[in-house]
């Protein structure tokens, strides 16, 4: 509704610009137009279309204004219109002497021209200050806060939002991540990532279906557990055509953190400065670390590539090659680790049979 009344206030504003500039064409030119009120009007319909394209760009400002100030911490708000409102109030008062002076009729124009420049310098200059100081004044204000002194000496720091990718809400580990509280602040699940979730448990496919509706479960059961950290942002970027592209844009705009993991997701937005938490990295990175001697109890479950070995699997998915243990396949058997190898496709560890286990 707002961006229709501004839409309208600057077509009006257009058209009525344009229908009085008439008047301010030299007499000559006006003597030479045989119908002035229809160039009045050709040139108001030019003006509505110029008000036209400057309501869309004052639309685009003012919702990118807005998206960063819904986003700010209440303490860099608070310290900001404070530092504001202390700047237009010494403007002012310096103003007021400059407004005393006897200014010759030619040069009036000196004092509006000084007052909004002068407005301007200090609002500016305010808030700079409020975002330098803003926290040495939250702790004046209460100085009794432990947190409150924590965050003016910039020891404590506002926990950055997190951004959820559709992949890792449908792989569901998040949901035991953030059910334990290993993220912190505040979850954002943008409206176009609920659209395509609801895309893919509405497909043909039964398995894309199953896992769109898991998704769909996931976020329900997070917003009636974690007590409002769990927020739906209405973001959209209509010149965007992709999601990741979309889910890359809002990371930056609110400067927050890009939970995903998706390999390629993960590189574009690292390439374009965007902070990135990898579920599937931790997870690597929470991998137990097996070295040479270390026994362990596994499972022969097949074959492997090269003769008389076999292969099994550690809880975590890892695989073990264990050689000869073709002959043991079906079996759960101690083994001892002999080496590890870390490949793009993940974690291999080689194994022998532990020699007390054959006795």
């Amino acid at each position: 509704m707002l961006d229709i009344i501004l839409s309208f206030i600057f077509i009006v504003a257009g058209a009525a610009i344009g229908f009085h500039a008439v008047n301010l064409l030299p007499p000559m030119t006006l003597e030479q137009v045989a119908n002035i009120s229809a160039l009045r009007w050709v040139v108001a319909g030019f003006g509505g279309l110029i008000g036209i394209g400057v309501g869309l760009a004052v639309q685009t400002a003012y919702h990118r204004v807005e998206a960063d100030i819904r986003h700010l911490p209440a303490d860099v708000l608070l310290s900001r219109a404070v530092g504001l409102v202390v700047g237009l109030l010494l403007a002012n008062l310096l103003l007021a002497p400059i407004f005393l002076l006897p200014i010759p009729d030619d040069f009036s124009f000196i004092k509006p021209m000084t007052a909004v420049l002068t407005s301007i310098l200090f609002a500016y200059t305010g808030t700079t200050l409020a975002d330098s100081q803003g926290r040495a004044l939250l702790r004046l204000i209460n100085p009794n806060s432990v947190e409150t002194s924590l965050v003016a000496e910039g020891i404590l720091k506002a926990a950055a939002s997190k951004v959820l990718d559709t992949s890792c809400i449908i792989d569901g580990r998040i949901e035991q991540l953030l059910t334990l509280g290993f993220i912190e602040g505040q979850i954002l699940v943008p409206q176009f990532v609920l659209q395509e979730l609801q895309l893919v448990a509405d497909a043909q496919n039964d398995l894309k279906r199953s896992r769109g509706r898991r998704g769909l479960d996931i976020l329900n059961r997070l917003q009636a557990n974690l007590n409002g950290r769990i927020l739906i942002h209405s973001a959209d970027y209509p010149d965007l055509t992709t999601v990741d592209a979309k889910l890359v844009r809002l990371a930056q705009e609110i400067d927050g953190i890009l939970v995903t993991n998706d390999y390629n997701l993960n590189k574009v937005a690292q390439f374009q400065k965007v902070n990135v938490f990898n579920v599937n990295e931790l997870a690597q990175a929470l991998r137990p670390v097996y070295l040479p001697g270390d026994t362990l109890e596994l499972k022969i479950i097949k074959e492997g590539k090269e003769p008389e070995q076999g292969v099994g699997y550690l809880e975590d998915g890892t695989m073990v090659v264990v050689e000869e243990g073709q002959t043991h396949i079906g079996d759960q058997l101690p083994v001892v680790v002999t080496s590890a190898l870390q490949t793009s496709a993940g974690r291999m560890i080689f194994a022998r049979l532990k020699l007390s286990s054959l006795a």
